[in-house]
């Protein structure tokens, strides 16, 4: 039986080394800073538990799982884990100097998506992107879906982000977009588990608040990732582009061509997204260059990434070339700590 299972694992090894490398834009990661402030602040809303992490489990899985290279993020409930502003721009400042010094340490194998404070802090925001940009060189920003909380939470769109929109887009920066949970975060049914359905809506919900807003075109030089396969928007744009009056009228009179126009302009990840049926959509509806491989480590089990994984070893893009687009090629021009943008 032992011999049995080398021998598996030595043909995994194997087919794995026939496929291309992958570049992962979605994996995470919990530096001491970030998880003594959630704790603190009482975890996860969702109660989901704080993973456990290292640099050493990153590198372990990036080695298991064909990866060359991880664009690392936080990821975070909705409402800010630091109520205080001054609080909130020390976090943010310390996870970027973290993640900078641990680039440093493997260049090779880190990159990272810098934090910032809540949005709702216009003047800390800006001096953060530009402290991250400018002299961090970090790869890009991360972004959740929606700021705030009960009557003053907004998504994306909203006017007042305009100028932290302005001054990503003034540095045609990459903007990973994360999903949040929604701002009552008590679970109607115990079932009903909230980041496997309604993060994917969260993502939509942004998504679309972009495009209703304009901020897709005022704003067209930020390039934004999208998670797991964009949530529920492949799925529903036909829905939203359909030519009515009270389509239009929600989105900015636009018509259902430009809505698809806009839609086509996101980048979208593969984390947690890479079922047959996703990608057939995905590759139908989305330009092949904006798909991108993510894998949402360490909030995904180990054996969860596997699967996703073989998923989509397994899967027939048709040409080796489309393949190593979405493995690596398409990272590789989006990100700079590549070496290959």
């Amino acid at each position: 039986m032992r011999l049995a299972g080398i021998i598996i694992a030595l043909a995994a090894v194997s087919a794995q080394a026939d496929l291309p490398y992958k570049i992962d834009t979605h994996h995470h990661f919990v530096p001491v800073s970030y998880r003594a402030a959630l704790d603190a602040a009482g975890g996860d809303p969702v109660g989901f538990p704080t993973p456990p992490w290292t640099p050493q489990s990153s590198l372990e899985n990036m080695a298991a799982n064909n990866i060359r290279k991880a664009i690392l993020s936080v990821t975070a409930p909705g409402v800010p884990i630091v109520p205080d502003i001054e609080g909130g721009r020390a976090l943010a400042r310390e996870i970027n100097e973290y993640s900078a010094e641990l680039r440093e340490a493997h260049p090779d194998s880190f990159g990272f998506f810098a934090s910032l404070p809540s949005l709702l802090d216009t003047k800390g925001t800006l001096s953060e992107i530009e402290y991250a940009l400018d002299v961090l060189k970090a790869d890009g920003v991360t972004l959740f879906t929606r700021y705030g909380d009960g009557t003053h939470s907004h998504y994306l769109g909203h006017a007042s982000f305009d100028p932290i929109w302005s001054a990503l887009d003034s540095r045609n920066a990459v903007a990973f977009i994360h999903p949040s949970h929604q701002v009552n975060a008590s679970p109607i049914s115990p079932l009903l588990l909230q980041p496997l359905i309604d993060y994917p809506h969260e993502t939509t919900r942004a998504a679309v608040d972009m495009i209703a807003s304009n901020v897709t075109r005022r704003f067209p030089n930020v390039k934004c990732i999208l998670s797991h396969a964009g949530g529920t928007l492949p799925y529903l744009i036909s829905r939203i582009s359909t030519s009515s009056n009270e389509i239009e009228v929600l989105l900015a009179g636009k018509t259902g061509a430009e809505i698809r126009e806009d839609f086509r302009t996101f980048y979208f990840d593969l984390a947690l997204s890479s079922d047959s049926a996703v990608l057939d959509m995905l590759l139908t509806l989305v330009p092949h260059e904006r798909i991108v491989y993510g894998s949402d480590v360490p909030y995904a089990r180990p054996t969860l990434i596997t699967g996703f994984n073989e998923n989509l070893d397994a899967y027939d893009f048709g040409q080796p070339a489309l393949r190593e687009m979405v493995y690596h090629g398409n990272a590789e021009k989006l990100l700079p700590s590549t070496g290959k943008a």
